[in-house]
């Protein structure tokens, strides 16, 4: 074999370990990336079915329904509302009327099971895109009175 055949052969060979490395890396990048929706987004059916992504906004006062460590709940972001459940140990901060994020996945039946909760910190904190769909639904609802 020729000098010039072998280095083709090298560099062909680098290449393609390259591509399939780049390939390996995007596709584990995009398991992982978890999107965030809002009620109303998901109500208007821009949420995928049965893959994982957050919802944020407000726990519905009176929505709370606790049997063991089921959990379920109403998240509403002022406009339209989601039923969740989880099955584990919620945080301590996780009250009605207060802001939560929760990750998981929506089933066919539109109602949304989660797999983790995340509630605010403190009273002046709520996650910047949970604040801005509530900010959004809000507006909505003053436009259609």
């Amino acid at each position: 074999m020729k000098p010039r055949h072998k280095r083709a052969a090298l560099i062909g060979g680098g290449l393609a370990a390259l591509g399939l490395a780049a390939y390996l890396v995007l596709n584990a990048f995009e398991s992982n990336l978890v999107f965030f929706f809002t009620p109303s987004q998901i109500a208007s059916g821009e949420a995928p079915r049965n893959r994982t992504f957050r919802v944020g906004g407000m726990v519905k006062d009176g929505s709370v329904k606790r049997d063991n460590l089921t959990v379920a709940f109403v998240v509403t972001d002022t406009a339209k509302e989601v039923s969740v459940s989880y099955t584990g140990i919620l945080p301590d901060l996780f009250r009605e009327g207060k802001g939560v994020v929760a990750q998981g996945k929506l089933g066919n039946d539109g109602h949304f099971t989660a797999t983790e909760v995340l509630a605010k910190h403190d009273e002046n904190y709520m996650p910047p895109e949970a604040q801005h769909a509530v900010d959004q639904a809000q507006k909505s609802i003053k436009t259609l009175k």
